[in-house]
């Protein structure tokens, strides 16, 4: 089985823009052991930003372009060296590729990607991807890392994309606000009143809302990909979703649906 593991800004930082230390160490745990099961893993983090944000002592992340790709270069650095640390404890190796959206979108560029993240899961080791946000401008920028881990699940030819967020799913309404709100476990079809459920955006540190994921839910059922919502802040989910449990907000694939 191959899976995607989508690691959201909120899931590995505090509000501060710091590293949440605990929560990073028991999402490399599990995900190690999920690994040495046989099963091959992309993980597609954000965090640079985020990270640099807390590092620079920002008070809040930059809105400027030149500041945003000086809070990534920073960060990017930080949440690579914590990666290798973790996954080395437990004997894995990880690799960093970094992206933008003229790299999957010219036809070479996407398969020199395609065949090294594939040639990267034969010699065992976890891919790390993030967006190339040191370089990245408007013209060339994928734009959110819910997108991003679409398009790698597609070109893996992966089984799942797991979007590791802070909430629990795709609810009938904003569970923040309404307390009649009800969480959607299946989704089989992205209909008018599904995509209305869309929302705002994320967290103040991130750039994903629920519009985003919905936009890589499409992405993933029309290549035959599942996909799941769950909560980032309860990383031993990842153990129920590969035991066939249910998890959050799970879209299936049209082929399955």
């Amino acid at each position: 089985m191959k899976i995607v593991i989508k690691i959201g800004t909120s899931t590995i930082t505090h509000g501060t823009g710091r590293l949440n230390i605990r929560r990073t160490e028991e999402i490399c745990k599990i995900i190690s052991d999920l690994k040495n099961t046989g099963t091959d893993i992309i993980i597609v983090s954000s965090g640079a930003i985020g990270l640099g944000t807390g590092k620079l002592s920002l008070r809040e992340r930059p809105r400027d372009m030149p500041s945003k790709q000086a809070a990534a270069a920073v960060g990017q650095s930080e949440l690579m060296y914590v990666y290798d640390r973790q996954f080395s404890e437990y004997n894995h190796t990880v690799a960093q590729i970094l992206l933008t959206a003229a790299d999957v979108r010219n036809e070479i560029r996407h398969k020199n990607f395609t065949n090294t993240l594939n040639r990267l899961l034969e010699l065992g080791a976890i891919p790390v991807i993030n967006e190339n946000d040191t370089i990245a401008t408007e013209e060339i920028t994928i734009g959110d890392n819910d997108t991003l881990a679409a398009i790698v699940s597609t070109s893996a030819k992966a089984d799942l994309l797991v979007l590791m967020s802070d909430i629990d799913g795709l609810f009938t309404s904003d569970p923040h606000r309404s307390a009649d709100a009800r969480l959607i476990e299946k989704v089989y079809d992205l209909s008018d009143d599904i995509l209305a459920l869309g929302g705002g955006e994320g967290s103040s540190l991130g750039t994903g809302g629920m519009k985003t994921k919905l936009e890589a839910a499409r992405i993933c059922m029309e290549a035959d990909c599942d996909m799941i919502i769950m909560n980032g802040s309860k990383p031993e989910l990842l153990y129920r979703i590969l035991e066939g449990g249910s998890v959050g907000t799970r879209f299936y694939a049209k082929e399955k649906a």
